[in-house]
């Protein structure tokens, strides 16, 4: 290489020092997470009433597996949504008194997955809480955001333009939500921006119901062993 003519001027500014090396800190993991083991997050819970039998079973680390019999298709069509696209693993089995309509097992299928989710997130060390997303289906646009905050809060923002999608009561849509949200403890917020076919709403509301979910219930490496609040306790 040629020597340079020009010479290269001292700066007169000292040259700064290494910067000194940041302590790690460790923090205890979420019990009912531990990451060396990789022990899953599952919950089981039985229901059993004059009217139905409900046995809920979930995984929330699980791949998104899911068998549902609740005697409902459409409901169980839903349950898969559930699973799928929030990689929970999903066991649900009900008997109910369908000679009558759907109501009672469809309520008590959301109070006992409620009640599942509560127990799976034990006292919710580590998680992110917060979970937010928007699920196009089609024409149908839906946006859910929710919390588990301890809190049970729903509202709800869906218009359905039928009664029924195939024998299904789209009425109980909410009331599935309703019970859900009661016995899971979280804040529930469900909006319809755009959609006029009645399928592709309530799909496109459990899709991103699932969504929402699987950000919430994940581990927050920054946090884990922590109670996400301010207050230290949910």
């Amino acid at each position: 290489m040629p020597h340079s003519p020009f010479p290269i001027p001292h700066s007169p500014f000292p040259m700064p020092h290494a910067p000194c090396p940041i302590p790690m800190q460790t923090t205890k993991l979420n019990s009912n997470y531990d990451q060396s083991t990789k022990t899953p997050r599952i919950a089981t819970v039985h229901r059993t009433t004059g009217e139905t039998a409900v046995q809920v079973t979930i995984n929330l680390d699980g791949r998104g597996t899911c068998t549902a019999a609740t005697g409902i298709p459409f409901l169980d069509h839903m349950l898969h949504q559930i699973a799928s696209h929030g990689l929970i693993d999903i066991d649900v089995q009900a008997k109910g008194d369908w000679e009558i309509d759907d109501h009672h097992t469809n309520e008590d299928v959301g109070i006992t997955l409620g009640q599942a989710f509560n127990q799976a997130l034990g006292d919710r060390k580590g998680i992110v809480r917060f979970g937010n997303f928007l699920a196009p289906l089609d024409e149908a646009l839906v946006q859910v955001a929710l919390d588990f905050s301890g809190r049970p809060h729903l509202s709800y923002g869906l218009q359905i333009p039928t009664q029924r999608v195939g024998t299904y009561d789209t009425q109980l849509v909410r009331e599935f939500f309703v019970a859900l949200v009661n016995h899971s403890q979280m804040t529930l917020h469900i909006r319809q921006l755009d959609g006029i076919n009645s399928h592709h709403i309530i799909e496109a509301t459990f899709k991103a119901f699932a969504r929402a979910t699987r950000l919430a219930v994940e581990i927050d490496p920054r946090r884990a062993g922590l109670i996400p609040s301010s207050k230290g306790v949910l």
